[in-house]
C-alpha cells in the first residue's frame, strides 16, 4: 500500500490548469494540497474543485482571514459550501474573530495562523508586536484554541512549544519546511521535514521543493519516503 505523507503541496502555480496537474501528480503521494490566496482570488471556487479532482485528497485553503468578526463569519460562510478541509484565519485578529469563524464553519477545521514564518524577531519590533516570535507564537496559538480552532500554524522552531501549551488534540501546521539543500526563499525560520515531524508537526507545509522540481510527482515521493524511514527509525 502507497504511504500518504502528511504534507500539504502548496499549489503557487500561475494557472487553474498547472495547479491541477501539480495536485494530480502529489496525490497519490500525499494527504493534502494547499490552495494560497492568490490562486484563489484569481480562479474563485473552481481553484477547489480542479485541485479536488475525483480523488479523496485533502484540500486546504489557506486564504488567512483577518477581519473584524462580522465579517470574518462572512467569508467563512462563503467559502464553506465548497468544503475545505482546513480553512485558515489569522489568529492577530483576536478571540471574537477565530471564535465566528469557528461557528461560522462547524464541519471545516479552523486553523490560526499564529506568526508568519516569513518574519523574525526584528520584524516583531517593527511592526509593534511583543516578542520573541516565540513567545508571540505560543500565546496566539493559546488564544485561538481558547477560541476553538482546532489547528494552529507555526515554524517548525516553535512545534514543540505550541504542542506542550495546547495539548494532543490540536493540528500543528508547519510551512517553511525545506528538504536538506533546498533555498529558503523567502521563509526566515525553517527547517527539514524530517525535524519538522520529529518536533512533532502533524501536516508540513511544502512548496516549491516539489512543485519546481522536474517531477512534482517523484519528488513527493521521495520527501514521503524520507519521512516513512524516519519515523519508522523513531518508533
Amino acid at each position: 500500500m502507497t504511504y500518504t505523507a502528511p504534507i500539504a503541496v502548496a499549489l503557487d502555480a500561475p494557472s487553474l490548469e498547472t495547479a491541477a496537474r501539480w495536485a494530480g501528480l502529489v496525490t497519490p503521494h500525499v494527504s493534502t494540497v494547499k490552495i494560497g490566496l492568490e490562486l484563489y482570488l484569481r480562479y474563485g471556487p473552481e481553484a477547489v474543485a480542479s485541485v479536488r479532482g475525483a480523488s479523496n485528497v485533502a484540500v486546504f485553503l489557506d486564504l488567512k482571514l483577518n477581519d473584524i468578526p462580522a465579517t470574518v463569519a462572512g467569508a467563512v460562510r462563503s467559502v464553506a459550501r465548497l468544503r475545505p478541509d482546513l480553512l485558515t484565519v489569522h489568529a492577530v485578529g483576536g478571540k471574537a474573530a477565530v471564535r465566528a469563524a469557528v461557528e461560522a464553519a462547524p464541519d471545516t477545521r479552523i486553523v490560526a495562523v499564529t506568526v508568519l514564518t516569513s518574519l523574525g524577531d526584528r520584524d516583531l519590533d517593527t511592526i509593534g508586536l511583543a516578542g520573541p516570535v516565540s513567545d508571540a507564537v505560543r500565546r496566539l496559538s493559546v488564544l485561538a484554541v481558547e477560541a476553538g480552532a482546532r489547528g494552529v500554524v507555526c515554524s517548525p522552531r516553535e512545534v514543540a512549544a505550541v504542542r506542550a501549551e495546547v495539548g494532543p488534540g490540536i493540528t500543528l501546521i508547519t510551512p517553511g519546511v525545506r528538504p536538506a539543500g533546498s533555498e529558503a526563499h523567502d521563509q526566515a525560520r525553517v527547517a527539514t521535514p524530517e525535524e519538522a515531524l520529529r518536533a512533532g508537526a502533524d501536516l508540513l507545509v511544502i512548496g516549491r521543493p516539489i512543485t519546481s522540481a522536474a517531477d512534482p510527482g517523484a519528488a513527493a515521493a521521495a520527501i514521503g519516503a524520507s519521512l516513512r524511514k524516519a519515523s519508522v527509525a523513531s518508533a
